[in-house]
């Protein structure tokens, strides 16, 4: 009972002063803000009022950090973020077209205080957009409708894709990827494109079967006078006393059977054997 009667002298009696009340508040409040979580896929900022401001060295990564209280943190998406951007603009000769771009963009994690400090959270429409859109319709301007329409389209993507690098390399910010998902021509040139394609198809076609119909000919051209040279070459090589001469070894040859036959000598053209078959 002595250690509980200590225990209850040692608690004051009483409410606690205010201002001790005011103390354990800020504490608790300042202990609470000086720790903070980054989620995952998000990058941290600290800005520092008293000290500089932002703190362009440091980017905090996913997890729980301390921090001074009056300081604070900005997150922002390190993902991989797609944007879809319609927008009209200019052929070479001038024609109105109208293209649907994706584009695949981080930023780049270790210089997120730099972007956060020049462009900050709204970076894609400060500075992405307006750079993907001069690059488009600096590309774009290069071509024909019909090159946009059927040939082009990865060659388009591919400048594209360099030059909004180039104009956002310096930005913190990194494309990986640009697809030109949609071109869209007025329907009269549409038509006129997609007729001219038939055509060239048609004409490819026709050049295609005549080609393979010379093929043909030239073979049959060349298996011909094969033929006529082995006739010329056997013809040449033929003689009387060789016709006779295997005429003998065919009759010897016969002539050694087992079957019954009646042999005349010199009775054939030439002088050559007759052989009767006596069944």
């Amino acid at each position: 009972m002595s250690g509980r009667r200590e225990f209850e002298d040692f608690i004051p009696k009483g409410k606690l002063p205010f201002g001790a009340i005011i103390i354990i508040g800020l504490i608790l409040l300042a202990l609470t803000r000086s720790f903070f979580t980054i989620d995952a896929g998000h990058g941290g900022v600290l800005f520092e009022p008293l000290s500089g401001g932002v703190d362009t060295e440091k980017t905090y990564g996913e997890g729980l950090h301390f921090k001074m209280p009056w300081n604070k943190v900005e997150e922002y998406e390190t993902r991989m973020q797609e944007l879809t951007e319609d927008m009209p603009v200019l052929s070479s000769n001038g024609l109105d077209i109208k293209v649907n771009l994706s584009c695949q963009v981080h930023p780049e994690f270790n210089k997120l205080g730099f972007l956060h400090q020049e462009k900050g959270k709204d970076y894609i429409r400060r500075v992405v957009l307006p750079a993907l859109r001069s690059a488009t319709r600096s590309v774009i301007g290069r071509y024909t409708p019909e090159e946009l329409y059927s040939t082009k389209r990865e060659a388009i993507e591919s400048e594209i894709f360099d030059e909004s690098a180039k104009i956002l390399e310096r930005q913190y910010v990194v494309v990986e990827r640009i697809l030109v998902k949609d071109v869209s021509l007025p329907d009269k040139i549409k038509m006129a494109i997609e007729n001219k394609l038939k055509q060239e198809q048609e004409s490819l076609e026709y050049e295609f079967r005549i080609q393979k119909a010379q093929k043909e000919a030239e073979r049959k051209k060349i298996e011909a006078q094969g033929i006529q040279e082995f006739q010329t070459i056997v013809s040449r090589s033929i003689t009387p006393a060789l016709l006779k001469w295997k005429g003998v070894e065919a009759t010897e040859a016969l002539s050694l059977s087992q079957n019954s036959k009646v042999v005349i000598i010199g009775g054939g053209d030439g002088g050559l054997p007759v052989i009767l078959n006596a069944e």
